[in-house]
């Protein structure tokens, strides 16, 4: 008899999302996933091509509902200073409203990055180069307009910024509070001002 999956794969990657992003990739077991999707070992072998498959599709939709959702709606911000301002200010109070301390899957998933795969790899350097392209692009609109510094190198300071956006997520998991997290995202916005 032919194997029958009783469950939506979208489903098991939502609650499979959800342990890797509290226990990091190498912490979590199949044990871990499959009590928290409630599906046997098999049927998640069936369906899925193991750990490391569950984990990109985990990570890839991570990515889709989290980073580049906040990127679009601040990238909407008619105010190039403004949209810079709001990413940062929105990433210190998400992270100040992480109570479980999880941060950022991404960039926790960046900090292992040479011994993930290529597929992961790629996701996570994907996801950083759209924020840089991001910045750069708010930083040359911003110029054009006479409201960032001609002479501030729109690469260097996306590259920058991005730095301190990613500082902000790893340390807002726990060793810095809310006043030296806002103190970067202020320094940040001295940056293009």
């Amino acid at each position: 008899m032919p194997w029958e999956k009783s469950f939506e794969e979208s489903d098991v990657v939502e609650q499979a999302m959800r342990v890797f992003w509290q226990k990091g990739y190498n912490a979590t077991s199949i044990s871990d996933i499959t009590a928290a999707t409630g599906i046997k070992r098999g049927s998640l072998y069936n369906a899925f091509n193991g750990k490391e498959d569950l984990f990109l599709r985990s990570l890839m939709k991570y990515d889709q509902e989290h980073r580049k959702i906040l990127l679009d709606q601040v990238d909407a911000i008619d105010d190039p200073r403004e949209a810079i301002a709001s990413l940062f200010d929105g990433i210190v109070d998400d992270s100040l409203s992480d109570l479980d301390k999880k941060g950022c899957l991404l960039v926790n998933t960046s900090l292992d990055y040479s011994l993930a795969d290529e597929d992961v790899q790629k996701v996570v350097a994907d996801a950083f180069q759209e924020l840089t392209r991001f910045f750069e692009k708010q930083i040359k609109r911003g110029q054009q307009r006479g409201d960032i510094p001609s002479t501030l190198s729109a690469r260097s300071t996306a590259r920058t910024l991005l730095s301190l956006l990613i500082g902000i997520r790893v340390l807002g998991r726990g060793l810095y509070g809310k006043t030296a997290l806002r103190q970067i995202a202020e320094q940040a916005k001295r940056l293009i001002s």
